[in-house]
């Protein structure tokens, strides 16, 4: 009942996002309609990071405490980050075409978040490749430890770099106040859907454990 009830506020806040989105905010006047992808591609991009440290933490603590619900989060949080890494990679370029004339151009922050996901991209393979050799959890903390130092850098490149090499603005730039309520408004609905989908990634991760360790009890029996 719970979680229905959650996938119903999270269902309604998206609506609320793409009403906000697309009914509400004024067009930007020297962008246009594609300033609209803004709202897609930044909360994207934090729901991304914001995976990635969850990824960060969980490795850490299996790694403390050996406890599978870390290892879970882990996995679950790196497949989330990746999706939504995915989103930005391709909103970014759609918003950049028009905009700056060109899909793609290998500035600081384009280029440290397509390494950034290629990482993690990594992370989910060697999760894959441990699973056969029975040593997935702790091959993957260890790599989604280190693969979280690249993540700062992303946040940050375009104030490591100088401005003539950047193609995206500053991080803190000044928008009307609808377009700023708008932009919190998305940053809410995608949070929400971020740990929803969290949620069930985990629990069905918890379900192939447990028939995993059933197949593996039947075949010693056998």
């Amino acid at each position: 009942m719970r979680s229905s009830l959650y996938s119903y506020i999270v269902f309604a806040a998206m609506l609320g996002a793409l009403a906000a989105i697309f009914l509400w905010v004024p067009t930007e006047k020297e962008m246009g309609v594609v300033q609209r992808i803004f709202y897609f591609h930044v909360p994207s991009a934090i729901s991304a990071f914001l995976a990635f440290f969850l990824v960060f933490i969980a490795s850490i603590q299996y790694l403390r405490t050996r406890e599978e619900k870390w290892d879970r989060l882990a996995l679950s949080a790196a497949e989330l980050g990746v999706m939504f890494g995915l989103i930005v990679l391709i909103s970014g370029p759609l918003w950049a075409k028009p905009v700056w004339g060109v899909y793609w151009r290998w500035e600081p922050r384009l280029t440290t978040m397509l390494i950034t996901f290629t990482i993690y991209v990594a992370y989910l393979m060697v999760r894959d490749y441990g699973a056969q050799a029975n040593q997935a959890p702790r091959l993957g903390a260890v790599l989604g430890i280190l693969a979280f130092v690249n993540v700062p850098l992303v946040e940050y490149s375009v104030e490591m770099w100088a401005a003539d090499q950047q193609l995206h603005p500053p991080r803190n730039i000044e928008l009307a106040p609808e377009m700023r309520y708008t932009k919190y408004i998305c940053y809410a609905s995608f949070f929400l859907l971020l740990f929803r989908l969290l949620a069930q990634r985990m629990e069905l991760a918890r379900m192939e454990n447990a028939v995993a360790r059933l197949r593996q009890k039947l075949s010693d029996e056998v």
